[in-house]
């Protein structure tokens, strides 16, 4: 089963080859490409999947999402995403 965990963008920047974004999940800020989806700003919510964007998500979506995988207990200080 694969999971995407929604984030949201906080920087973006185009790096060489790649759009590269700094996301935060929660706590919790990691590196992300953002190739897949090259309509995302700043602001904007994510889903990311091993390190890629692959969509677009709206907050209520990410609010939703991160509710639930509270619940589930799969939400972790020190690893999301």
């Amino acid at each position: 089963m694969c999971l995407a965990i929604p984030g949201k963008i906080l920087e973006a920047a185009d790096s060489g080859w790649n759009r590269l974004a700094k996301v935060q999940f929660g706590g919790v800020t990691r590196q992300v490409y953002l190739d897949f989806v090259p309509e995302a700003q700043v602001g904007d919510y994510v889903l990311v999947h091993v390190g890629f964007a692959v969509s677009k998500v709206d907050e209520a979506e990410a609010r939703r999402t991160y509710e639930m995988l509270e619940q589930m207990g799969a939400l972790e200080e020190d690893g999301v995403a």
